[in-house]
């Protein structure tokens, strides 16, 4: 997943050209309208973008008002097409809904200013700090510790604070011209529950067993209209996690949605399934971690303080994610067992499947459900017959080696 409004290379200038002084000048044209003097912008810098924007830090060189010294401007692309989600929308409302919240439980950048039209969005710079892949790939297994359960309190944070808010969710959604949302994790959910069986047959020769189907479809029910639901940015990955003075805050809200909470938590029971950064972690600061969000959301819904209501949830979610991802990931046929993601330092895509299905199978052996244990078992010998022995050997994150 890309970057945003994180850290990177000091000074990284952005090269002049058309994109980015069109940029700028829509930029100070909407500061200026909303301060109503006139502001000007310089020395713009590259934050990486992901293909959709253009996001860059900029310097306020120029203002008669008190303004930060410097701020963030994302301005997207065109319009997506009919029946695609547009990431504008969901950016812009998620900002709006964040900023309307107190300072301190404010769960991303503040919002200053934006263009529909424009489709532009001016946010508060939290900073050149580290982010959470940042502190993971270093070499201090405490501050990765500290790290870890700061991200896991910021989610049960995240989480109570925007509790009860699907409706103003949906206002600013529609305000912004989308009459309808979906999470596209969800999306990606049912088309895997269509796809997978399939693919499976055909690239492991690994059939579906039909306790295992009714369970995952069991498991969909997370993905409708629950009392568990909360403010998701959906793509909560290590990278897009900025770890501040004042605890971790949360970036890039581009498929940002309201979902069960459960889907996030089961971030917490095996790391980031959506990311290119899917090590391993010590198996106790995975509890630590689970307790911590726990100790956070149980302020809302305190129901989820029993272990018989919250864990059959967190399995479920554990078994969409693990079962999506293994849509995400399996290789085809004809193509590489290579890294996740080929320009980060991934893991090879048979070893993050084998231990997520072995971390499943685990996990639903102790919570009474055999059938789930022994597909996973199954899916992990097939890994490996497919793929070798090598597909059982997923490292630690540096920091913790």
């Amino acid at each position: 997943m890309s970057v945003e409004i994180t850290t990177g290379p000091p000074e990284v200038r952005v090269p002049a050209s058309a994109e980015v002084t069109d940029t700028l000048g829509t930029a100070e044209t909407v500061l200026t309208r909303r301060m109503g003097a006139p502001v000007r912008l310089a020395d713009p810098e590259d934050l990486g973008g992901s293909g959709r924007s253009v996001v860059m830090r900029v310097r306020v060189a120029e203002t008669p008002f008190e303004l930060p010294r410097t701020l963030v401007i994302k301005h997207y692309g065109t319009v997506p097409g009919k029946g695609h989600s547009d990431p504008f929308a969901h950016e812009a409302a998620s900002c709006q809904l964040a900023t309307a919240l107190p300072p301190e439980l404010r769960v991303g950048p503040e919002l200053i200013a934006q263009d529909t039209e424009k489709r532009l969005l001016v946010l508060e710079d939290l900073g050149r700090g580290a982010n959470l892949a940042d502190v993971l790939f270093a070499d201090d297994p405490r501050a990765a510790e500290r790290s870890l359960l700061a991200w896991a309190r910021a989610l049960g944070r995240l989480h109570t604070s925007m509790a009860g808010r699907e409706a103003d969710f949906d206002a600013l959604m529609r305000r912004l011209g989308l009459e309808s949302w979906s999470d596209p994790v969800a999306d990606d959910i049912q088309r895997s529950l269509r796809e997978l069986p399939e693919l499976l047959a055909n690239t492991l020769d690994l059939s579906l067993p039909e306790q295992v189907r009714a369970r995952l479809d069991s498991a969909a029910g997370l993905l409708g209209s629950t009392k568990y639901r909360s403010f998701s940015p959906s793509d909560i990955c290590p990278d897009n996690s900025l770890v501040t003075g004042n605890g971790v805050r949360f970036l890039d809200f581009e498929w940002a949605c309201v979902r069960d909470i459960a889907l996030d938590a089961a971030y917490l029971q095996f790391p980031f399934p959506s990311s290119w950064c899917s090590y391993a972690m010590p198996a106790g600061l995975v509890d630590n971690m689970l307790a911590t969000w726990r100790s956070e959301i149980v302020e809302v819904w305190s129901d989820l303080d029993d272990d018989a209501v919250l864990m059959p949830r967190l399995l479920d979610a554990q078994l969409l994610w693990v079962w999506v991802s293994t849509w995400w990931f399996l290789p085809r046929d004809g193509q590489l067992d290579g890294p996740i993601d080929a320009h980060m330092p991934s893991p090879r895509r048979s070893t993050a499947l084998a231990d997520r299905w072995q971390r499943l199978g685990k996990d639903a052996a102790a919570n009474d459900m055999p059938e789930i244990a022994e597909y996973a078992e199954r899916m992990v010998q097939a890994l490996v017959e497919r793929f070798g022995s090598g597909a059982l050997e997923l490292r630690s994150y540096p920091a913790f080696r």
